[in-house]
Formats: structure tokens, sequence, C-alpha cells
């Protein structure tokens, strides 16, 4: 018996690193041990206090029960604290912020509770799949504005406000940006704000990569007027090294969360405690852990930009973030045909940029997430395979 599929998703494909991945585990059933440098998932463990609280909670009778849906308390004054002292932004642990399973999911939320048939939302190309994905599966339509690296992979509202946004509802926005590795200026932010409040817009900031590499984190909540106009998104994924863990957090004024709320309610339950309690620990951390963590990416990058060299790759090297975002060489036709070229040959994945969409056709992407002799053996590969 065949049922068909909803209509939400016959325009929404199967995530392109899930379709790969299966491929990848196919040539290692083969014997190509490949090397996965596409992925951005930490390799490395959270801080030690971190899992100590996390196995100490665990092993008490009284924290397995559900939970708030709001989160406990502990953690959303952590989550506040945390703002406040890394971006200067104070909020109400009780009223503007909500924690997440992951900051994936408060992408789906917020579209699920604002977007509808008929709506419009204002997608960065290149930019996060999930962000299309998420729009598409409320019925609502994306529409893509372009970043390019001419203007630093920032908004153009020059060309933003010749477009038709009459049925604009929403508009993602993520800095420091993924694929890319931008940076946005307290500039950029204030004009996003502004572009929001005067087109009646409200500004979705995706912000997890803001502490990699980074030394000055910022929040777009910092411009004033942002919380009329703006919701943020947090993860401690990348920035903690607990991206299994699924914890994030929604940054937003008091009727908004009450309006996500009334749809993630009705998805989801409240954490496990012990991951909540832990992950209060994490921000609780001082920015030694920070310091630390990127002295160690600031190692695999310089491995990353020898692999991008190999390839006769153009890249920036300021670019911050968990990945290197790199331009081809023009004897490739596009990024899939270089990534399949290295897969196939020296058996090292790496992605195309054409994923996070068409502006990125010409781009490739490779993951700061693997041991520096990894990329050693990866270097050696490729150099082995371009002889």
């Amino acid at each position: 018996m065949d049922i068909e599929v909803a209509k939400r998703l016959q325009q929404t494909e199967e995530y392109y690193f899930s379709k790969k991945l299966r491929e990848i585990d196919e040539m290692n059933r083969n014997g190509s041990a490949v090397i996965n440098l596409g992925i951005g998932s930490p390799d490395l463990p959270p801080h030690p206090e971190v899992i100590q609280v996390l196995q100490e909670q665990a092993a008490l009778g009284t924290t397995h029960g559900y939970q708030s849906y709001k989160g406990a308390p502990a953690l959303r004054q952590a989550m506040a604290d945390w703002y406040d002292r890394y971006y200067h932004v104070a909020l109400n642990p009780n009223t503007e912020i909500l924690p997440l399973i992951g900051s994936k999911e408060g992408i789906v939320h917020i579209c699920m509770t604002y977007l509808q048939e008929g709506d419009e939302a204002l997608i960065p190309n290149p930019g996060y799949p999930a962000y299309s994905s998420a729009v598409t599966i409320t019925g609502a339509t994306p529409v893509s504005y372009a970043l390019t690296a001419e203007n630093n992979w920032l908004p153009d509202f020059e060309e933003l406000e010749k477009m038709d946004l009459s049925r604009v509802k929403l508009m993602w926005i993520n800095y420091p940006h993924m694929p890319t590795g931008a940076l946005a200026t307290r500039a950029l932010f204030e004009e996003i704000i502004a572009f929001g409040l005067r087109h009646n817009i409200l500004i979705c900031h995706d912000n997890p990569y803001s502490f990699i590499l980074n030394d000055n984190p910022q929040s777009i909540m910092e411009v004033p007027g942002a919380m009329e106009v703006a919701i943020e998104l947090n993860s401690l994924s990348k920035s903690s090294n607990m991206a299994g863990w699924r914890i994030g957090m929604l940054v937003a004024k008091e009727s908004r969360i009450a309006q996500i709320m009334r749809f993630k309610s009705n998805m989801d339950s409240g954490m496990f405690l012990p991951l909540q309690l832990a992950a209060a620990k994490a921000l609780s951390l001082d920015s030694s852990w920070y310091s630390e963590l990127n002295a160690e990416y600031k190692e695999r990058r310089e491995k990353v930009f020898a692999i991008m060299d190999l390839l006769e790759c153009t890249y920036d090297r300021n670019q911050v973030g968990l990945f290197v975002w790199a331009k081809i060489p023009s004897s490739y036709q596009d990024a899939y045909q270089i990534c399949d070229d290295v897969l196939y040959k020296a058996h090292v994945f790496i992605t195309p940029g054409a994923i996070f969409g068409t502006a990125g056709s010409q781009y490739i992407r490779i993951s700061l997430c693997a041991k520096p002799a990894v990329y050693e053996t990866a270097i050696e590969r490729i150099k082995q395979a371009l002889k």
C-alpha cells in the first residue's frame, strides 16, 4: 500500500548529509576508510566539570521525571547570566529566555508559529539549508537574498529595498555566518533592526558560532530596539562541545516566548534535568574555556588552509566559525565536481558549497572538527591523488 506524503513535504528533500553519509558508509564497508571533513560535529569533549555534574545528577533518584516546558530555573538563570557576561545583554530569565532541545528545533518552532501559506520569508543565499526547509514545511514561500564575497557576505540593503516585501513576514540571518565565516558589524545589526522595524518583518538571528575563533562575540539583542523586532537563537553545541546533548536557547520578548510556547508545548516536553544542570555549569565557565578551545581550532585551521592550498582554492584567512570556506579553481565546473573528485580519488569527504544555495556553487567548505593528525593524513591522501 502506498500512502502519499503530505503536500508540505513534497518540496522538501532529504538533507544532503543524510544521503551522502549513506554513500560514505557503503564506501567504508568496502574498505575505503573515508576521512569525513564535511560535518561540523565537535570531536572534543565538554569541560570535565560539565560531565561531572551530569554524572552526579543522573545518579540521583529524583532527577528523572518530566520537566517544565520552559526549562529549569537554574538553566534559564545561567543563560541570562551568560548573555549578560559575554554579550552585555540583560534578559529576564523568567520571561525572555526559552531553552530548546538544540537550536535547530527553534528554527522550526519559529517558522511554524508565525508562517503559513501566502507568507514569505527571506533566506540567505548561501545559508543554512534548514531555514528554507522549515519555511517550506509551513506552506510559506522562502525568498532568497544574495550574499556575495564582494560585499563580505553581508546583506545588500539597497537590493533588499527593491524587492516586493509586502508578503515577507520574517527574515533569517546568521552571524558569524555559516558557511562563509563572515562576521557582522554592530552597524550591520543596527541596519537590520531598522529594516525589520521599517517593514514590520520579524528578524530571526541564528547565533551558534559567535565564540569560535572570534574574540568579540556579538548578539543582535545588544542593539537598541532589537527586542521589539528580533528573535535570537543560540546553542551550546559548538561553543561548549555539546552537539549531541541538544541544548539551545531562544531569546525574545515575553509575548513572543508565549506565542512560540503554544507550538513547542504541543511538539515536545522538557529536557532531562541532569542535562539542563550540566548545561548551566557549561555556561558558568570563565573565558579561559573559549581561549583554550580556540587555540586548538587555530592549529586545525592552518591544516585546513594547507588542504585548500593543495586544491588551489582561494580563501579569506580572517574568517571565523567552525569551518573554512573557499572558492574552487576554474578548472572545475562546480563544487560537486571537486568534492566528488576528492572523495573518490583521495577518500576524503568535503562539503560542496552548492548545498547552501546557488551562491555557493563555486565554493567548498571544510570542517575544523578533526584531530590535527587526521588532517595530516588527508593532506597526504590528497597529495597522492593529485599526482
